[in-house]
């Protein structure tokens, strides 16, 4: 058929079949619709071809167009890879360019490079020299949110039975690592906070991630990767604290060694929550931390493990501990 035949048959002009043979111009519904009638082929067909033509197109630009600065923000998501692979999340490639299309649809971003443009909407800072970690950190937030997103909280965030909450916390200190996700997020959850023991990502320092959700309970995250069971509860009693006190206003992400004034502020509280602060001060002036049945003794008046006390005692140079707990988060 010819291109003036097809013109007549579908009420086009010449030049518009022209241009649309030619590849200039796309093939609009209308221009569908009438090539069914006149070939007899469904316009969805044409739709189709039109639709996948322009995917084509998109994907050959996209392509084309990251950046070397894109491509250089894989390096800062190397240690993520591993993780969101482990949790069959993510496809790892060693191809460059799927690579950055793959973690765009994964962190629901359209430009790599964009991430810190994202993460200065948050109310959090880095530590200093870590503009590196920002786009790890992003990344970590990602999977925090993915933990929770299937855990159902019909209650907004109760402090005061938080609060209430701290003996029912203090139970389960001693349980196998496996079992404290299905505890704690039992104990949280009536207190109105989706809580989630996340793995770590490499190169990220933070040691908890806590975010207010708009419908009114509250994300919880702590990294799964400490060694120690002292540094895992005391990280937990850390997060707790910070929202004890109110410290938590939209997204707060703790950092490890971090000296600001909430966070030391953080960090007393919760030693004073795992063990009384009157109690361990005539604990320690009394000595008996020299004798380990003493040190039994005390932990179980505070209702936490041994290793609680041990943990406090080295902190504060009364003891030198080197049979510290190990998490073994396998068992």
């Amino acid at each position: 058929m010819s291109q003036r035949e097809l013109a007549i048959r579908t009420g086009m002009t010449e030049k518009h079949i022209s241009t649309v043979i030619s590849g200039q111009k796309n093939i609009s519904p209308l221009f569908a619709r009438r090539l069914e009638y006149a070939l007899g082929i469904d316009a969805s067909f044409w739709m189709n071809l039109q639709r996948n033509y322009d995917e084509e197109i998109i994907e050959y630009e996209e392509i084309h167009a990251i950046s070397d600065e894109e491509f250089s923000i894989l390096d800062h998501l190397d240690g993520a890879a591993n993780t969101f692979a482990d949790c069959d999340l993510l496809q790892v490639t060693d191809n460059k360019i799927e690579m950055v299309l793959n973690y765009r649809k994964f962190l629901g971003i359209s430009d790599l490079t964009n991430i810190p443009k994202l993460s200065a909407l948050n109310t959090y800072y880095l530590p200093a020299n870590s503009n590196a970690e920002m786009y790890a950190l992003f990344a970590w937030q990602k999977l925090c949110e993915l933990f929770n997103k299937d855990i159902d909280i019909s209650c907004d965030i109760d402090i005061d039975r938080l609060v209430d909450s701290i003996p029912d916390i203090k139970k389960v200190m001693s349980e196998k690592p496996n079992m404290l996700q299905m505890y704690l997020s039992d104990i949280f959850s009536k207190c109105g906070i989706a809580f989630s023991i996340v793995p770590q990502i490499k190169g990220v320092s933070a040691q908890g991630y806590i975010k207010k959700t708009d419908s009114g309970p509250v994300l919880l995250c702590v990294p799964g990767n400490q060694k120690y069971a002292d540094e895992f509860w005391f990280n937990i009693f850390h997060e707790l604290s910070h929202l004890i006190d109110g410290d938590v206003k939209h997204t707060f992400i703790d950092f490890e060694n971090s000296t600001e004034d909430i966070d030391l502020k953080a960090d007393i509280k919760a030693e004073n929550l795992l063990i009384k602060h009157q109690d361990y001060i005539e604990f320690v002036s009394s000595k008996k931390y020299e004798r380990t049945i003493e040190i039994e003794r005390f932990a179980k008046k505070q209702n936490v493990p041994d290793f609680i006390v041990k943990s406090r005692l080295a902190k504060d140079k009364y003891i030198t501990w080197n049979d510290r707990k190990i998490l073994e988060w396998g068992a």
